[in-house]
């Protein structure tokens, strides 16, 4: 068989392909949303943040709802996942957000691990309660942190930044908190 001089067509993918860094993490550009560059730094700034803490509790959810164990297994492993997929939307809003803004959505999770102030859980199995009690202080790291900087981005002018903490960070977060809390009240025993 001989080989041809041909050139290589030009449906052959280019792999292997490196490139320079366009826009550098922490940078934001400016875009004509009538924001300033103050108002759009903080602002992708916090939301990193959040990105971040939300993208561990994604995967926390997951976990747990892969792991969740005893009576009330099913139920909590249906009520997980419905929370993961929220969540899940949440990353992707967020981090449009910081696109919209000119900023860069974190998203490598090394990075990501690097930015959350989420404690690491075990890597086994923990029992069903300290599951639940896990999550809900994730929930609660993220809402303290939501809270701040929705207050601050109302006082730089942010107003859809601040729209997306309250009526999408905030809600969904106190809503699924309220559902992980009442699994872990004690109910007495009905006696007849």
């Amino acid at each position: 068989m001989t080989t041809s001089s041909k050139p290589v067509s030009s449906s052959q993918p280019r792999l292997h392909q490196k490139g320079a860094v366009i826009q550098e993490f922490g940078t934001v550009k400016q875009f004509p949303i009538g924001l300033s560059y103050e108002a759009r730094m903080y602002s992708c700034q916090r939301l990193n943040k959040a990105l971040a803490d939300t993208q561990i509790l994604y995967g926390l959810y997951k976990k747990h709802h892969w792991l969740m164990r005893g009576a009330t297994f099913y139920q909590l492993h249906l009520v997980l996942d419905k929370h993961a997929g929220e969540q899940l939307e949440l990353i992707d809003t967020i981090a449009e957000r910081v696109q919209s803004l000119g900023g860069v959505a974190v998203g490598d999770t090394r990075h990501v691990a690097e930015l959350t102030s989420i404690p690491r859980p075990p890597d086994g199995v923990e029992e069903v309660p300290a599951m639940l009690a896990r999550l809900l202080e994730a929930h609660e790291a993220i809402l303290i942190d939501a809270h701040d900087a929705a207050a601050r981005t109302i006082e730089l002018g942010d107003d859809g930044t601040n729209d997306l903490l309250v009526s999408q960070v905030i809600r969904t977060g106190e809503l699924q908190t309220w559902f992980l809390a009442e699994h872990l009240v004690d109910t007495p025993l009905v006696r007849a």
